[in-house]
């Protein structure tokens, strides 16, 4: 349970962060929000505010939490899917977001109407608003009332609807500037309550001594959790089939995540150039490199103290309940900070896509103060939805992290080959793309179904690649020419500057070592 000064430390904590996201959220006298104020920021965000809300967005309950767990359950070998997203990031700057702002996309579902056609858009918008609702939101809402639950007893459904209500106090009115600018608070505290949790318990192991003492004592108690790549026949293999994370299926999920997800390439999209966005992918690729020590060691730290947990799950919120007095207010006000940004971050590209994707283009009124109120409305009845549905949707899954990466490896292997054909092949049709689509969903059931024992990441794999090759086969059947949306990659600069190329390098060293040592 929480003690007083727990309490008025998350007490300050929530009226910081309102006061913050009001003064960012002020707007000049006689100027009403635009669409573009509200849904990116007014396209000026530095490149500190864009890498710190991606990884803001991104590092939520499902993250620490459901990370944790699979730490907990699996070991170090879970952290591939941070260590692998930070290489991503820094292709993503280089090679797709000077395309999508050369374009001037506000959205995912726009660009794809751009280059291939509205029933692409549509089917894709769906899509996504579908997997947000129901998946990505629930977990967040489900996962952060099981923490509250664990940490100060209160009723899942209560700890439930207060971060959902807290989430919409924040960003309701103010849009992506307000989530965004915000987010380099939510950062500060993330990082500061993860590693002073990571540093208490590995102290605990170490009954005092220090934690690196800790970690040694760590290494010795749980070795088996310190395998990077899993041979076939650890028990979890399946859900992280050794090289594959590294040279298969993980690419495409971690390219769809990073590169195709209106939830976190909005930030980049919002960004004041494409210097600054660049520089912010860069910026939040070192921070997914730290992320492991907060996210997955704590996980591993509990096998050690606790062994004997039901579900992995309740690994970090009971981590949580052994920080004494003060330091707990801190660390769940952190974890408070992940979940919150990561709902706010959220509701806003639902309404984004709802709003932008949707509904103006099916609506007669397209004023730009009727299309920000429609979108807080998306916004407000998406939220209410999640709540109702997280416990029946998520309540059962010990691990939900998990669960979410296969759920959605059943869609990303064909949004990948849509995006990818769709930028660098001129001659990929709109068939072809819906094609794609159609096929990742079917063929994924089916190996599903037909090969259970195929690791997910496989399947993710081999989904991607036949998915391609139906694709490239139709866009050949409907003529093979050149489609009036193709892109003219002539026209992109692809050129980064010295800064950005330096961290690409630094990035690609630091991995090199940590996958060597830790094999």
């Amino acid at each position: 349970m929480l003690a007083t000064l727990d309490v008025v430390i998350i007490g300050l904590y929530a009226v910081l962060l309102i006061g913050l996201a009001t003064w960012f959220s002020r707007e000049p006298a006689g100027h009403e929000k635009t669409t573009q104020d509200y849904f990116l920021a007014s396209r000026s965000l530095p490149w500190w505010a864009v890498g710190a809300s991606l990884v803001a967005a991104n590092i939520s309950a499902e993250q620490i939490i459901g990370m944790s767990g699979s730490g907990y359950a699996i070991g170090l070998a879970i952290a591939s899917y941070e260590w692998m997203a930070a290489i991503t990031l820094i292709l993503v700057g280089k090679f797709l977001l000077p395309v999508f702002l050369k374009h001037n996309i506000q959205t995912m579902p726009q660009f794809l109407e751009q280059r291939f056609d509205s029933r692409v858009r549509l089917v894709l918008a769906l899509f996504w608003l579908a997997v947000y609702v129901f998946v990505n939101l629930t977990a967040i809402l489900w996962l952060g009332a099981l923490t509250i639950h664990t940490v100060t007893g209160l009723a899942l459904n209560t700890g439930l609807g207060l971060i959902g209500v807290f989430a919409l106090l924040y960003s309701l009115y103010g849009g992506l500037k307000a989530v965004a600018f915000t987010d380099l608070l939510q950062v500060v505290l993330l990082i500061a309550g993860g590693l002073l949790i990571s540093w208490i318990l590995l102290d605990e192991i170490a009954l005092g001594a220090g934690p690196w003492q800790g970690f040694a004592a760590l290494l010795d108690a749980a070795p088996e959790k310190f395998d990077m790549i899993l041979a076939p026949d650890h028990p979890h293999y399946i859900s992280l089939p050794g090289l594959s994370v590294l040279l298969g299926g993980m690419w495409v999920m971690n390219v769809s995540y990073w590169g195709f997800n209106q939830y976190i390439i909005q930030r980049a999209l919002a960004a004041d150039s494409l210097q600054a966005a660049q520089k912010g992918m860069a910026f939040a690729a070192f921070l997914k490199l730290l992320m492991p020590v907060i996210v997955v060691l704590p996980g591993i730290a509990m096998f050690v103290l606790e062994p004997g947990l039901d579900a992995p799950d309740q690994a970090y919120p009971l981590a949580l309940t052994l920080l004494p007095v003060g330091l707990k207010g801190l660390v769940f006000a952190a974890l408070l900070a992940a979940i919150v940004s990561s709902l706010a971050s959220m509701i806003n590209s639902i309404a984004t896509i709802f709003t932008l994707d949707l509904y103006a283009r099916f609506s007669t009124q397209k004023s730009e103060r009727h299309l920000v109120r429609v979108g807080r409305g998306a916004a407000l009845g998406a939220m209410l939805l999640a709540m109702v549905c997280a416990q029946p949707l998520l309540g059962n899954f010990d691990q939900a992290f998990q669960y979410i990466q296969e759920f959605t490896g059943f869609f990303t292997p064909g949004i990948v080959v849509i995006f990818m054909l769709g930028m660098f092949w001129p001659r990929a049709t709109a068939s072809a793309a819906l094609t794609a689509a159609v096929g990742s969903a079917l063929l994924s059931f089916a190996f599903k179904m037909g090969w259970p024992e195929l690791p997910f990441i496989d399947r993710v794999g081999l989904v991607f690649v036949l998915c391609g090759l139906l694709a490239v086969v139709v866009s050949l059947w409907q003529g093979g020419e050149k489609q009036a949306g193709a892109i003219d990659l002539s026209e992109i600069e692809f050129g980064t500057t010295r800064a950005f190329n330096l961290s690409a390098l630094i990035v690609s060293l630091i991995l090199i070592a940590l996958y060597t040592t830790w094999w």
